[in-house]
């Protein structure tokens, strides 16, 4: 029990995970499916940064340890990756919200099935 409690983090991740991806299937409303979408990529970015962390690990800094000690360092690579995939991350979320402005303007609402609907009629 303590091992799983020991991972926390790893619990918090699946929950986002989770919430994200069932907001992102059933919800109706385009504004709340792009939040969920939002809350899944923190989701993998939470899970990124806690696999880069080691028990015991120091940041990448080059410092003088002494004579023949080597530190145990935490990885920075998923964290710098992390830092690109925040930026790919608002920039997905500025498209789909221009998107969503653009679907009001044209049918008047952003809930889906009133769309689907609405284009089912058009058609």
């Amino acid at each position: 029990m303590i091992e799983i409690l020991a991972k926390y983090n790893y619990w918090i991740v699946i929950i986002l995970l989770c919430t994200g991806l069932y907001g992102i299937m059933a919800k109706q409303n385009l504004i709340k499916k792009i939040i969920a979408l939002n809350v899944f990529q923190t989701s993998v970015l939470l899970f990124y940064v806690s696999m880069s962390k080691i028990e015991g690990g120091t940041a990448p800094i080059l410092l003088n340890h002494g004579h023949g000690v080597q530190p145990l360092f935490d990885n920075p690579l998923p964290q710098v990756l992390m830092l690109t995939a925040i930026v790919v991350g608002i920039s997905t979320t500025a498209v789909a919200l221009s998107i969503v402005m653009l679907i009001y303007r044209q049918y008047g609402t952003i809930e889906e099935d009133q769309i689907l609907e609405l284009n089912k009629h058009n058609d």
